[in-house]
């Protein structure tokens, strides 16, 4: 059963956020004086101190021996359950270490092997939040529920933005053979790679297309490709890093106008 929470156990909670605050950046070096600290932190200098050498106090102390202040397991959970929400749910060993980090912001203790173990027994709503293992094509092909938990994830950041239709894209690159239609063919081709991206209403960007070569030159067949259509080079046709983020900037963003936080990248 979940502890009932008062007014004081809630100004408790606060002021241990203040407190891990101050220490982090006395530690940091933001702040010179522990004196400096309490008042900027608003909290008594002299429980500073104590949280500087280790001391908890008796107030959040937890009678059933737990490591873990209210507070800080509290954040330990909201941050589980925050990366199930964006598809990527913890392993043990993580959360045993963010509870390590936690512990060394006011000491050098740690939790045990079966810590995680009893932090699921404690608060159940994290109980399925965990990765599991399975098989990955069966899962990717086969397995209705985790398809539905993609789908239910993406409807629900969908609705929480007020992300519209033409703001949801499709990213994809395709690598060709120069002279081929089939990729299945002896010899040694020039290869050319095309990124493409495509918005749920059906609207397409104009083609970015990368071919081999150590300088640029336009030659004169480029002027029968489509106007808004753009060339780029790399040393063997591939995307790199600075090409994809060149074709962010100057192609993808400028098209779209996406000056904010709208796009979906699937």
């Amino acid at each position: 059963m979940p502890p009932i929470r008062n007014k004081n156990e809630k100004n408790l909670a606060e002021q241990e956020g203040r407190i891990l605050l101050a220490i982090s950046d006395l530690k940091n070096g933001k702040i010179s004086s522990v004196y400096q600290a309490a008042i900027i932190y608003n909290i008594p200098r002299t429980t500073l101190y104590d949280r500087l050498n280790g001391i908890q106090q008796r107030s959040i102390i937890r009678a059933n021996g737990h490591k873990l202040s209210q507070f800080e397991e509290e954040s330990l959970v909201k941050w589980v359950l925050d990366l199930d929400k964006r598809g990527f749910p913890p392993r043990h060993s993580l959360v045993r270490e963010m509870a390590n980090y936690l512990l060394s912001q006011r000491g050098n203790q740690q939790v045990g092997e079966k810590w995680v173990y009893n932090l699921i027994q404690r608060r159940p709503e994290i109980e399925s939040k965990f990765s599991r293992k399975y098989n990955y094509e069966r899962a990717k092909c086969e397995d209705p529920k985790l398809i539905q938990e993609y789908f239910d994830r993406v409807r629900e950041v969908i609705s929480k933005y007020g992300i519209l239709p033409e703001d949801i894209y499709n990213f994809d690159e395709t690598g060709f053979a120069m002279g081929l239609c089939a990729t299945a063919k002896p010899g040694n081709r020039e290869w050319v790679t095309a990124i493409e991206a495509i918005n749920s209403t059906g609207w397409a960007l104009p083609s970015y297309i990368i071919f081999k070569a150590k300088k640029y030159t336009r030659l004169g067949w480029f002027e029968d490709l489509p106007d808004d259509w753009r060339i780029n080079i790399s040393d063997n046709g591939w995307t790199i890093d600075k090409i994809e983020l060149e074709w962010l900037k100057t192609h993808f963003i400028p098209l779209t106008n996406a000056v904010q936080w709208e796009i979906i990248a699937c």
